[in-house]
């Protein structure tokens, strides 16, 4: 329960109201370590209620300690049975779609006693406690593997599916609970799509293959990219394997506490755009990963965020160029209390 009581801390600090009513599947899986329940209630006092519907209520009964778990029986209203709880007061409420705000919003009275307060969660969420790290270097171990699969799977003739396929599997037999987001394998003039899918395409001799993946483990996720050059680069594709991995790198330096996001990501990107190939850079450097794949911070020129110890994110700066092919190399990486820590460590080896 200690995450809720720093959440009841947080809320106390901003005079945020003290009934809570979650949502988001990801911080309801954050508070109880359930993935399943229809909405978290978090009162001031007392025992918090996980409302649950009738085709995960046993499993919750039998895996969630330390909260009330309540069935959602069919056509019952799950924003009125929130209400009935909650003794009139204000609701801080996380995310919820316009439909579900509004029932809500007619259940307790007007929208004038809902607040949204999502901000305090995320903040949460960001600084990662040593249970989250734990989960989360395993989820990367495997990730690793998952590459490595790759790397002895890709050759000529071969598909970008199987090699998907191959990747997925070897995570798998490694432990992975499923894939963190659809893995990705792009090859030759597709490697100038950042975020690609794999297709019945055959590798080629001098084709770039992009593998972009991530494992998720006991609800905890990793993130890593390599790229490969089939046979002998040529000096185009070394430069911009050359270029991206020292922008790397340069990244990968940056990343330590107290640290605006955005530097980190202008680090990359300077060097990039030194190197000739700045238009070729068409995303943000990275982003947090945790219960979820893209979580704040976010590493973009225009961040306002700042690094703390704790933070997960990852570093993937890339140069696509269209119908040539491109490079991507990403890491997850863990914000230490003096640097920062590399979570996946498959080899940079093109």
């Amino acid at each position: 329960m200690i995450r809720i009581d720093r959440l009841k801390q947080a809320s106390a600090e901003q005079k945020k109201p003290e009934n809570w009513a979650v949502f988001n599947p990801a911080n309801i899986t954050y508070f109880t370590g359930f993935q399943g329940a229809a909405a978290l209630l978090i009162p001031p006092q007392g025992e918090c209620v996980l409302f649950v519907s009738g085709v995960n209520y046993q499993q919750a009964k039998a895996e969630v300690s330390g909260f009330n778990v309540e069935l959602l029986e069919r056509g019952e209203s799950l924003m009125e049975k929130i209400v009935r709880r909650t003794l009139d007061e204000k609701l801080a409420v996380d995310t919820l779609a316009i439909d579900s705000w509004r029932a809500l919003a007619k259940a307790v009275g007007g929208e004038e006693k809902l607040e949204p307060a999502n901000h305090l969660i995320r903040g949460l969420r960001e600084i990662k406690d040593e249970q989250e790290i734990k989960l989360i270097r395993e989820a990367c171990k495997i990730a690793d593997i998952g590459v490595q699969a790759a790397a002895e799977t890709i050759r000529t003739g071969i598909t970008e599916k199987q090699i998907a396929a191959e990747a997925e599997y070897a995570m798998r037999r490694a432990g992975s609970d499923g894939v963190a987001f659809e893995t990705i394998v792009s090859s030759g003039v597709c490697c100038a799509y950042p975020h690609g899918t794999s297709m019945e395409k055959t590798i080629q001799e001098g084709d770039f293959v992009t593998v972009d993946l991530g494992a998720t483990y006991r609800f905890y996720r990793s993130d890593i990219t390599r790229t490969f050059i089939v046979g002998k680069p040529t000096k185009k594709q070394k430069r911009i394997y050359e270029t991206v991995q020292l922008a790397h790198q340069r990244a990968f330096e940056t990343i330590k506490p107290h640290v605006l996001a955005r530097e980190v990501d202008l680090a990359a990107r300077g060097l990039i755009e030194d190197m000739g190939f700045g238009e070729f850079f068409v995303h943000n450097l990275g982003h947090g990963v945790g219960l979820e794949v893209h979580e704040t911070p976010i590493l973009s020129p225009d961040s306002k965020d700042l690094l703390e110890k704790g933070n997960v994110v990852t570093a993937e700066p890339g140069i696509y160029v269209p119908e040539f092919g491109g490079v991507r190399i990403e890491d997850t990486v863990l914000v230490t209390a003096d640097g920062a820590e590399k979570l996946t460590s498959a080899s940079y080896a093109p």
